[in-house]
């Protein structure tokens, strides 16, 4: 093979998240190599390229379309309330896989990865996604919220991650279902999985896991609050300090009522805007104890900044900007903001289609029972904590 097809058969690789001599699945945040510029401009790769953004497209459509009708078309059956309940991520990530069956059968998955931009769509998303985090709010009307946050995020990340250990899973998903399970789900593991370096495969999987366990969350939890005989606001940072992804908590929240759903809501909000803390501690351990080799030098702050995911710096910097917007504009930016979040959907669409088109199949059944053990019993401890947690800072808590 000439060096010129060489080049360009490395540069799919990389953007496909693999290694071009072991065809291994890459880090998610490491930086994909660029062909050298004329074998990049040659005609076919375009082309294929070009074919692969046509088909990653398509599936977002697609995905958007059913989010948006199925619902409708499900009033009045059997299966509303379940119909209503299934996010974007779940029709995301089952049409990329879909899609990854096609398209490896027709022989064309390779030449068309080049175009399956999972990073670059999945932090953008994340950054995009700060713009929803109100800081003014959290501040003003979370302090509560703010203090179960820490702790619970707290509580429940260290037992996943001794839980996992226990059962012999790899340190980077271990961070990963840690990270998943104890602040918002997947957004977390995608923050995660840019500061410790997980393998596409093993996100993919940690995604699956969150989508699996959060929609029946949305029917289970206000029914338990119920009977439990739950005030509304325990019962709404039950919820919110629970659910793995907002909008399952949104929709958990309203089935609980009105006042549970505006306390989940910031309840959920404040342990998202904790990701960017989780990202620094991630990085710095990993760093300085996971990959540090015996008798080498102690890493400097050169090094944490290099590994750092600076996504994150985004996604802070969204949610400051967003504060002051809203502050200034008042009623009159919340369409601005909606726009952003609508935008942030598109690209979050686009990254779990890439997921679902990059993933290995055999890689997820390497993986076997263990993390779902791991989740389930994280998931169980999440809600005992939660609910102690919340029945101490909201017993008399007065909207």
């Amino acid at each position: 093979m000439a060096a010129g097809q060489d080049s360009v058969r490395s540069g799919a690789l990389a953007a496909a998240g693999q290694d071009a001599a072991t065809g291994t699945a890459a880090p998610v945040d490491e930086p994909v190599p660029t062909p050298p510029t004329a074998t990049v401009r040659s005609g076919p790769l375009w082309a294929w390229t070009g074919l692969g953004l046509l088909v990653v497209l398509a599936l977002a459509a697609l995905t958007r379309f059913l989010e948006q009708n199925v619902p409708a078309w499900a009033e009045g059956s059997a299966v509303e309330d379940v119909a209503a309940a299934v996010e974007y991520p779940v029709y995301a990530i089952l049409l990329g896989l879909l899609g990854n069956v096609a398209v490896t059968q027709l022989g064309l998955r390779d030449r068309i990865a080049a175009a399956f931009r999972t990073e670059f769509f999945i932090k953008t998303g994340l950054v995009l996604l700060g713009a929803s985090i109100n800081l003014a709010v959290i501040a003003g009307a979370a302090g509560p919220a703010i203090a179960q946050a820490i702790l619970l995020i707290s509580g429940v990340f260290l037992f996943t991650w001794w839980l996992a250990g226990r059962l012999g899973l790899d340190d980077k998903l271990r961070a990963l279902l840690a990270s998943a399970v104890s602040i918002c789900g997947v957004s977390a593991a995608i923050t995660a999985a840019g500061a410790v370096r997980a393998r596409r495969e093993q996100l993919a999987y940690t995604a699956s896991l969150v989508i699996v366990f959060a929609l029946p969350s949305i029917f289970i939890l206000p029914w338990l609050a119920d009977l439990l005989g739950l005030s509304d606001a325990v019962a709404g940072a039950w919820i919110g300090g629970n659910i793995d992804t907002t909008a399952a908590v949104t929709a958990a929240g309203a089935l609980a009522g009105e006042e549970a759903l505006q306390i989940a809501s910031i309840v959920k909000v404040t342990q998202n805007a904790l990701m960017g803390v989780v990202a620094v501690a991630l990085t710095a351990y990993f760093t300085l104890r996971v990959e540090r080799q015996p008798g080498a030098a102690r890493p400097g702050v050169g090094e944490l900044w290099r590994r750092f995911p600076k996504f994150v710096l985004g996604f802070v910097a969204a949610s400051v900007i967003a504060t002051w917007y809203l502050d200034a504009a008042g009623a009159d930016g919340k369409a601005t903001i909606a726009v952003v979040n609508d935008l942030r959907v598109w690209f979050l669409i686009l990254a779990f289609v890439s997921i679902g088109l990059e993933v290995r199949v055999a890689s997820l059944r390497e993986a076997g029972w263990r993390p779902v053990a791991v989740f389930a019993g994280a998931t169980v401890f999440n809600l005992a904590l939660a609910l102690g947690l919340a029945s101490l800072f909201f017993h008399d808590f007065v909207a």
